[in-house]
């Protein structure tokens, strides 16, 4: 595999309407499995169509091993792997015909070709499944035929956006499966706003808010932050709602003794409270309540 360092430096992204999506942002990543988590809105998919070339800049510039994409996108999408989060497919074909097809637009042609999408489809869990018509595919399958598209020119820079939206809980678990055993020396980044995607694949995570980034370091980091600010107790189910106005309530179970609430907050909340170890999605609940007091 070929070298993958990918660095953004400062950049900022302004549409014509004057919103600022991006500010100031900066990231320095090589191989591995990036999660970038955020709120709708933060700037991800934005972010990521710089990234792959489809949008440059405003201000700052991005590098691909040491070369500007701005000023030459090639050397980049050579190496690019994209699932955006609008994948689309013809129905009509099947997932070779489709494969194949976008092959031929990447530049691969012939046996080279065919063997390629067989490769692919392999990877992804679908050669039994190569001859039926996409338009037969569960939403869960159609996202397996976007991420063998990402793989034809076996790319070491995979960007997929959104990648588990719309899916049930076991496609979505198949596809986190897929995507970690899909690393190896590539660098992967996984855009998403659902903590659990990232959970257990992320080697390093970016957190997004309002376009600025608020968070890069490991999982490990990021639950540090959070440490001795995740409490527990259990309340009546008549005060539950007192306590949402009050407090950041993570989760909330119903008991034979009344409802165990979760919270994030800097100081104890409740005499019954205890500190508990907090969760990944603990730390992220607790980063951008952070993130927003101190903006």
């Amino acid at each position: 595999m070929l070298d993958c360092r990918l660095a953004v430096d400062d950049v900022s992204f302004r549409y014509s309407s004057g919103h600022t999506a991006i500010s100031g942002l900066s990231l320095d990543l090589g191989p591995g499995i990036l999660g970038l988590l955020g709120p709708n809105g933060a700037g991800k998919s934005t972010l990521m169509r710089i990234l792959a070339t489809l949008a440059k800049p405003s201000t700052g510039r991005v590098t691909w091993n040491g070369e500007d994409i701005s000023s030459n996108p090639d050397h980049l999408r050579v190496a690019l792997g994209y699932l955006p989060q609008d994948f689309g497919v013809y129905g009509a074909l099947d997932a070779r015909e489709f494969l194949g097809f976008l092959a031929a637009v990447k530049g691969l042609s012939g046996r080279a070709a065919q063997e390629r999408v067989d490769t692919c489809l392999a990877m992804v869990g679908l050669a039994d499944q190569a001859g039926r018509r996409l338009g037969e595919f569960s939403g869960g399958m159609r996202q397996r035929v976007g991420i063998a598209q990402a793989l034809l020119n076996d790319p070491s820079l995979l960007i997929v956006d959104e990648p588990t939206v719309g899916l049930d809980p076991e496609e979505r678990m198949r596809f986190r499966h897929l995507l970690t055993d899909l690393a190896g020396q590539r660098l992967v980044i996984l855009s998403t706003h659902i903590v659990s995607d990232v959970e257990a694949s992320a080697t390093s995570l970016a957190v997004m808010a309002s376009g600025r980034l608020c968070f890069h370091g490991t999982p490990e980091s990021l639950l540090a932050r959070a440490d001795g600010h995740v409490w527990e107790w259990t309340v009546d189910s008549g005060q539950l709602a007192a306590i949402r106005e009050k407090f950041v309530v993570c989760a909330s179970l119903r008991r034979p003794d009344g409802i165990r609430v979760r919270v994030v907050n800097e100081d104890c909340p409740d005499a019954g409270a205890q500190s508990v170890t907090p969760t990944l999605e603990d730390a992220y609940t607790w980063l951008l309540g952070a993130d927003a007091r101190e903006h």
